[in-house]
């Protein structure tokens, strides 16, 4: 007969060996909290409780990983795929970070990552600015 460790003693047991992928969103983009990120394990969808981190325990071998956020519009927003070796008894780390502009791609590797689709962001606010400046004069200029 086994008896249950007491709380706060080491489990003894074989170290984890698979994939660890923490799932992140920028703070400002608080629409993705009523979503959860889609990953994908050699075409295998791999239930996730929310973003944070997903551990995956996996056999040695190579593996094709794919991971997106399911959205309004576009359907499927920041798609990243990797492919990742893994080695007997290793936990590999890995990183995925949804792209500040929903048509760019996700950023999907070893951490930290970076959000992918910062130009188009600052591009369209420019733009956006300099509308409402013009507009500004032109009706000043009117009055």
């Amino acid at each position: 007969m086994t008896y249950p460790q007491p709380y706060g003693q080491p489990q003894y047991g074989p170290p984890p060996q698979g994939i660890a992928l923490t799932t992140r969103y920028f703070a400002l983009s608080w629409m993705f909290a009523v979503v959860k990120p889609k990953i994908y394990v050699n075409g295998y969808e791999i239930p996730v409780w929310g973003w944070g981190r997903t551990v995956v325990p996996l056999a040695p071998g190579q593996y094709h990983l794919h991971v997106y956020t399911p959205y309004f519009f576009p359907t499927r927003v920041g798609p990243a795929d990797l492919t990742v070796n893994v080695n007997p008894g290793h936990l590999i780390e890995l990183e995925y970070r949804t792209p500040l502009w929903t048509f760019s791609s996700g950023s999907l590797g070893p951490p930290p990552q970076r959000y992918n689709g910062m130009v188009p962001i600052v591009a369209v606010s420019a733009v956006a600015f300099l509308v409402v400046v013009v507009a500004m004069l032109v009706l000043l200029a009117t009055a």
